[in-house]
């Protein structure tokens, strides 16, 4: 999908987002309606939550596509792996959850790594080159998108209290690509006959991967899968050489392996934490 959106090359974040969003209903209506599930889908009891979560994620959409079109690929996504330890930092000043030592060192060290990527980029301001910089632009943007994806992932964790899951996929593609439409003054392009392809081609492998990840969720924990998401660093690697010419720098690849590392530290001691409460709760049954 991000290979597909960033081939487009002159298209603007926003329309991207629509692409990405409107097309990928496709698969989604198809697979529920092939599960009988896509009447119940679409009932909700919270049809604010769902907006807002599509609002956040919008915002977080954009900027991460717009920093596709300014970074090199594995460079935007390493970055993105920001989002998880981000989550542990807002649940913890925001909504007051217990963060113990070792996921704030983990944590802290990861961001390390983002500081690590972006540095080379920030640094831009200080060697005498233009405010408007666009690599400079881009990597604020990532930075900022994966903010933003912190955001909308807890309040995802809000809406699967009372949600279905494919209540709360089907509702974000609809809402993200009405609200996608907001950023047509900031200007469209009509799109070539080769770009329509890529962005069509971008929804639906959108729409495929979120109804893939969804069912690894059914089958497996989060501990398990989670893991897994870090495979795209070398993917987007191999992919930005061969199709891109995009050579990753030390700084680059230093600073992805230290967040990927912190990451996967912070899910195996959820899992380890997870398992010794389960343990307790079995210990203190009758």
């Amino acid at each position: 999908m991000a290979t597909l959106l960033k081939a487009t090359e002159t298209v603007p974040a926003g329309e991207l987002v629509f692409f990405r969003c409107f097309f990928a209903i496709i698969p989604v209506i198809a697979y529920l309606a092939w599960r009988r599930k896509l009447r119940t889908a679409l009932h909700t009891s919270n049809p604010l939550g769902h907006v807002l979560r599509s609002f956040i994620g919008v915002c977080s959409m954009g900027m991460g596509f717009f920093a596709l079109t300014r970074l090199p690929l594995p460079e935007t996504t390493a970055i993105g792996y920001a989002a998880p330890l981000l989550i542990v930092v807002f649940s913890a000043l925001l909504l007051k959850e217990r963060v113990h030592v070792f996921r704030w060192t983990a944590v802290l060290v990861g961001l390390v790594g983002v500081v690590i990527i972006l540095w080379p980029r920030l640094t831009l301001f200080s060697s005498g080159a233009p405010i408007g910089n666009s690599e400079t632009i881009g990597a604020a943007a990532a930075l900022g998108a994966a903010v933003f994806s912190a955001f909308a992932m807890m309040q995802v964790r809000k809406l699967v209290q009372t949600e279905r899951t494919e209540t709360i996929v089907i509702y974000f593609f609809m809402c993200a690509s009405l609200l996608s439409l907001l950023t047509i003054p900031l200007g469209w392009v009509k799109p070539t006959p080769e770009q329509a392809v890529l962005l069509i081609g971008a929804g639906f492998a959108g729409g495929v991967g979120q109804l893939l990840l969804t069912s690894c969720y059914r089958y497996a924990d989060m501990s398990v899968i989670a893991p897994f998401e870090y495979v795209s660093l070398i993917l987007t690697i191999i992919i930005g050489l061969v199709v891109f010419a995009e050579v990753p720098t030390i700084t680059m690849i230093a600073g992805a392996l230290i967040i990927v590392a912190s990451g996967i530290a912070v899910i195996l001691r959820e899992h380890y934490l997870g398992l010794d409460r389960a343990k307790s709760r079995e210990a203190s049954t009758p």
